[in-house]
């Protein structure tokens, strides 16, 4: 199985995003959305689920959940913007990953057996850091392997 991951779009589906999307089972958006457009741009492409963000203050975006759980595969994976807002022991909790953005640096890190994994900032550049995306490459009894794609654009 493989799942599409995105966050901190600020308003911004970058035209090479979708193609890149192409053929996910699901995406995932950990939230700094910034236009309910990008939700429905990204649902004609594969399911989506997403949370909401510090920016997602206003219209649909505000009614986002601030957290979520999803089974997969047998295993479970916590969704949130900002990692600085885990207020869970997540090894305690049995998940198998934690899923964020609000960085908008991409991370790829494990602990306790818990995979945490922030793909990055697919909107608008910000820090001089890069533009990227990732996959989570899901398989037998959750054997999680994430991926960081970096996007080439402008």
């Amino acid at each position: 199985m493989k799942i599409g991951v995105v966050s901190d779009t600020h308003g911004l589906l970058r035209p090479e995003v979708p193609p890149l999307l192409a053929g996910v089972e699901s995406i995932l958006h950990l939230g700094d959305v910034g236009d309910a457009k990008i939700l429905k741009a990204l649902r004609a492409i594969a399911p989506i689920t997403a949370v909401r963000g510090n920016i997602d203050r206003e219209g649909p975006c505000a009614r986002l959940p601030e957290t979520e759980v999803l089974l997969i595969e047998g295993g479970y994976i916590y969704l949130l913007h900002d990692i600085g807002m885990l207020h869970l022991d997540p090894a305690a909790a049995k998940f198998a990953a934690v899923l964020y953005g609000h960085s908008h640096k991409a991370e790829i890190r494990r602990h306790k057996g818990v995979l945490y994994f922030n793909p990055g900032s697919c909107g608008p550049r910000r820090f001089n850091l890069k533009v990227t995306m990732g996959y989570l490459h899901i398989g037998a009894n959750c054997a999680i392997e994430p991926e960081i794609m970096e996007i080439e654009c402008d």
